[in-house]
């Protein structure tokens, strides 16, 4: 009987989850549009509904009853799989984010955490595991196609993912070191009481502001975003590792790539701005409440970093790919290093701090 319990309620929050996610990659699609639009002094979308608040539902639409070709030349299983191989990481990595106050509930004498779906004592390893394996995804995809340009997009995201995924695990290293843990619910507990707790401000000892700039580069490459967006530059490899793809596996990539997004938003929230704290004690309400104001607050900071996409997007212009690279090598990466050394000097002298 408790097990039936324990998978109906890890079932019903995962598909919970996933409902939210998807919902927030429709709702983005349409936004994207229209901040692009509003920076660029346009309407963006506005003839599918209401000022176009129905966009989304029509490229839905249209992706879903688009024919799904697979070229006379590629090997159709692996393109077949790629487009999934990309997804599924995407969102099994929200499995261990905290949306909300670590809260054990019971129901029919089952302990139920209803704000995180598993807290594992490697949770940030689990993203950063399996954040790789999405990559496998373009690569193989851009082989798959027996097309010169999707072999180019899938060879670049190979090399984009090397130099960048690097940096993205060493910007973290800091967090870890004040934190003492890997467990991003316990990361995020410990910045509790104030945004001066906060790791980007100073949280712990050590402010991490260097290494949250360092991080969100990183993470903007790694999901291959304007100005990262090599894999599949248009001007130069038409859609790059996707340039073949059509229909629903096209939507998967689309998918995957704002699921990624997300998930590092809420990465990047968890790390170094608290997670579901408020930046004011009073602001978070009566503890009766924190699971509302909790989640309202996790809904804003990732709303924030998300716009933060959208503006580099509409303000940078792509990189060279010489460029790219002796970025990430040259000077992401000793910037990293750097701030290892300076938060482990820190941490070491300061203990407890």
């Amino acid at each position: 009987m408790d097990t039936g319990i324990r998978l109906a309620l890890t079932f019903g929050q995962i598909g919970a989850v996933m409902v939210a996610v998807l919902l927030t990659v429709a709702a983005l699609t349409l936004l994207e549009r229209k901040v692009l639009g509003w920076m660029q002094d346009r309407m963006g979308p506005m003839e599918v509904g209401p000022y176009g608040i129905l966009q989304p539902v029509a490229d839905g639409l249209k992706l879903f009853f688009k024919e799904d070709i697979i070229p006379a030349g590629a090997n159709k299983f692996m393109f077949s799989m790629a487009p999934v191989l990309s997804l599924v990481p995407a969102l099994i990595g929200f499995a261990v984010i905290p949306f909300g106050p670590d809260w054990t509930i019971d129901v029919g004498g089952v302990a139920f955490k209803p704000f995180v779906i598993t807290d594992i004592n490697i949770g940030i390893l689990y993203i950063l595991a399996f954040a790789s394996i999405g990559a496998y995804g373009i690569i193989l995809g851009g082989w798959s196609s027996n097309s010169k340009y999707s072999l180019l997009g899938g060879l670049r995201a190979a090399a984009q993912l090397i130099s960048y995924e690097l940096n993205v695990g060493l910007s973290i290293v800091g967090v870890l070191l004040l934190s003492s843990s890997l467990s991003l619910v316990t990361i995020t507990n410990a910045q509790a009481g104030g945004f001066w707790n906060w790791y980007f401000f100073g949280g712990g000892g050590f402010p991490q502001a260097v290494a949250f700039v360092v991080f969100i580069i990183s993470a903007i490459a790694e999901t291959n975003r304007t100005p990262f967006d090599l894999p599949e530059a248009e001007s130069e490899l038409v859609a790059g590792f996707f340039t073949e793809y059509s229909g629903m596996r096209f939507a998967f990539f689309f998918l995957a790539e704002y699921g990624n997004m997300i998930l590092v938003s809420c990465v990047a929230t968890v790390l170094f701005f608290g997670g579901w704290h408020a930046p004011l004690e009073f602001l978070q309400g009566p503890e009766s409440l924190h699971w509302l104001t909790g989640m309202m607050w996790f809904t804003i900071k990732v709303y924030g970093f998300l716009f933060l996409f959208f503006w580099i997007r509409a303000t940078l212009p792509r990189l060279r790919y010489d460029q790219l690279m002796r970025f990430g090598w040259k000077v992401l990466l000793p910037i990293a290093l750097g701030n290892i050394v300076l938060t482990a000097i820190v941490a070491y002298l300061f203990p407890g701090n």
